[in-house]
């Protein structure tokens, strides 16, 4: 299906592209190595957290009757009958008129209902005198029943839903599954994504460059920006403009979740690529009415077992494929995460200079944001070609100028999609 020259918007071309994407299946994975990923399905406390009743201080576990009407003056005084520390369990029982010495985190004894910091009591003065074992203890103000005592299942009770499905695992998360025991998770997989780039002016980097050849840097940025947005990209290098490589290279890809090229830059080579992609699949190619970024092909290579392999076939400018990735690329990655269709915030910025649109098209312009008395500002990272990678490598945000405004000029408050959140602009 060629409707290169067709030329739709970009609210249309994602809505096209993310109709193929579903999230992907689960895998039960270590919880460390699960951080980012979605929780696929709700985890319930499967025991109460704290799971005994344990002391929040160290002290005296007391029957908290016998200390009323304690103050300094007139302290009541306990006998001794034990200690116990955290992951102890006390054999003995507090009763009427004793009391067993207990660090914090170690469970309460049976019969006590409080808890007597030693601030409260005279232990300091005791072991000076003694220097051995203490018999008893002076308790010198009055406690209330569950004084310093946390509570069993105060974090957690028992069948209560923890953590649902759908969350993306942050740290505190990971504290929690494993305070519950978990060593392993079922989370949503990360997408596999395959890299290829075409062209036969392209060299590895590390390899040695003659006239006429340029280092292949869209594979690495496409890859960097996959990896950023949650997925594991595999580069699948370079094809030249030939055909039958270009078919192997891609071949080679077939068994990941979505593939994604950058184009040679002459006509000649994309014309390779596109008539191989429909040879192989189901191909549609568009211009999206967007600068930059605007020749974009999509698709579905088919393989042998009937599967398709969606694709996307980004421009070869450097700075258009990024920018293409990370209208098109992240999206449909993040959806395969599980994360739904999620984008990045979009704020609200005063320009310092202005952007001209001269052809109607969207503009994603690159800036800088900064924040200046609570209100941000956006500076543009100097001359905008779409072949100048250094432009975007300056960038934290992409000014968005609507398709219909010739102008936006300086001073103007505009839309700003963030493409990072550094902490000198919060």
């Amino acid at each position: 299906m060629h409707n290169h020259d067709k030329m739709i918007d970009i609210e249309e071309a994602l809505k096209r592209i993310l109709k193929d994407f579903v999230p992907l299946e689960s895998e039960n994975k270590p919880i460390l190595s699960a951080q980012g990923q979605i929780l696929s399905k709700d985890i319930l406390g499967q025991f109460n957290v704290p799971s005994f009743d344990n002391s929040a201080m160290d002290g005296f576990a007391v029957v908290s009757d016998d200390t009323i009407g304690s103050t300094t003056q007139k302290p009541s005084t306990l006998k001794v009958i034990g200690s116990v520390s955290a992951g102890e369990i006390s054999r003995q029982t507090v009763k009427k008129g004793t009391a067993i010495r207990i660090m914090t985190g170690a469970a309460i004894p049976k019969g006590a209902n409080a808890v007597v910091p030693f601030e409260e009591t005279d232990e300091v003065d005791r072991k000076i005198i003694l220097e051995k074992e203490i018999t008893q203890i002076s308790i010198r103000s009055e406690t209330k029943p569950g004084t310093h005592v946390r509570l069993s299942g105060q974090d957690i009770q028992k069948g209560e839903k923890v953590l649902s499905a759908g969350t993306a695992l942050q740290a505190a998360d990971i504290g929690v599954l494993a305070s519950l025991g978990y060593e392993k998770i079922d989370v949503i997989k990360r997408p596999k994504i395959s890299i290829l780039s075409t062209g036969k002016e392209l060299i590895e980097p590390g390899g040695s460059i003659s006239e006429g050849k340029i280092y292949d840097s869209n594979s690495y940025s496409v890859a960097a920006a996959a990896i950023n947005a949650g997925a594991l990209p595999t580069m699948l290098g370079i094809a030249g403009d030939d055909r039958s490589e270009i078919i192997q290279k891609l071949e080679m890809g077939l068994d990941s979740d979505m593939i994604i090229t950058s184009a040679g830059v002459s006509v000649g080579d994309y014309d390779i690529v596109k008539d191989v992609l429909s040879d192989k699949g189901k191909m549609e190619f568009w211009s999206v009415k967007i600068r930059p970024s605007k020749p974009l092909a999509y698709g579905n290579l088919l393989r042998d077992d009937g599967k398709n392999i969606p694709l996307i076939g980004l421009p070869g400018n450097p700075v258009s494929a990024l920018i293409g990735f990370e209208l098109f690329g992240r999206p449909a990655i993040h959806k395969m995460l599980g994360k739904g269709e999620t984008s990045r915030p979009i704020i609200s910025a005063i320009l310092q200079e202005p952007i001209y649109n001269y052809d109607g098209r969207k503009v994603f312009s690159r800036a800088v944001i900064s924040k200046k008395e609570g209100v941000y500002y956006a500076k543009l990272t100097g001359h905008q070609g779409s072949n100048l990678l250094t432009s975007m490598s300056k960038a934290n945000g992409l000014v968005i100028c609507p398709s219909h405004i010739p102008v936006q000029a300086s001073g103007e408050s505009v839309d700003v999609q963030m493409t990072d959140w550094p902490e000198e602009v919060f």
